[in-house]
């Protein structure tokens, strides 16, 4: 449950067509700002502002004056970008984000609704459809020794010629507050991470993950 369409439901985000062509998320990385100039020079002028070059700001949208937005970026409809927000560029935000309180944002796309309140950083990385993450929680993008990232199935290392990657959040999944989301992490639709941990790899969706990286399947009640 690794490739786009098994982790996002592509009507939740302006990028949906971006995305509906590449088998696995991770492919848009390299593309995301280009995406984002190229998609922004077609908004409807009547309903987002350029605040500057290449940054559009829904008119819905509440971004507060000590935050930084860096281009190319575009701020979703009733998206909140909160005091001391540090958003470097290549981004895009969909309808109904929160983007907290020094939480800093590189090289991302962000599904409607997604939620990176309080000390997160995300870069290199795609939220699905109502992600939240924890405060204090991360995705690392970089590996220590610097070498290309790769995605650690259970049956398959996919090499992805990245040496930039964080993580790739499923609709719907909640990271629990201090996670570490290791390079090239994959986390499927519906599933819960624990506070404190330090993921790597694959997770299945519907799953928890819980403390010492025990999995186990969401129950149906």
């Amino acid at each position: 449950m690794i490739k786009t369409k098994e982790l996002f439901d592509l009507s939740h985000t302006q990028a949906g067509g971006y995305l509906s062509g590449l088998e696995y998320p991770w492919q848009a990385l390299n593309g995301i700002k280009d995406f984002v100039v190229a998609y922004g020079d077609k908004l409807d002028k009547n309903k987002y502002n350029e605040i500057k070059p290449y940054v559009w700001v829904h008119k819905s949208a509440t971004v507060a004056p000590t935050a930084y937005i860096g281009s190319p970026c575009i701020i979703g409809a009733e998206t909140e970008v909160r005091h001391c927000a540090f958003i470097r560029g290549s981004v895009m935000a969909g309808r109904g984000c929160v983007i907290g309180n020094s939480t800093e944002l590189k090289n991302v796309i962000l599904f409607d609704e997604v939620q990176v309140p309080h000390y997160n950083y995300a870069g290199d990385s795609i939220l699905g459809y109502k992600a939240h993450m924890g405060a204090g929680a991360i995705t690392s993008n970089v590996k220590s020794d610097r070498t290309v990232v790769t995605v650690n199935t259970e049956c398959k290392k996919i090499v992805t010629g990245l040496k930039k990657f964080g993580a790739m959040l499923g609709d719907y999944v909640e990271i629990g507050c201090n996670t570490v989301l290791n390079p090239g992490t994959v986390i499927g639709k519906n599933t819960n991470i624990y506070p404190l941990s330090c993921v790597r790899g694959c997770v299945a969706g519907n799953c928890i993950y819980k403390t010492g990286g025990v999995i186990v399947p969401k129950q149906i009640l």
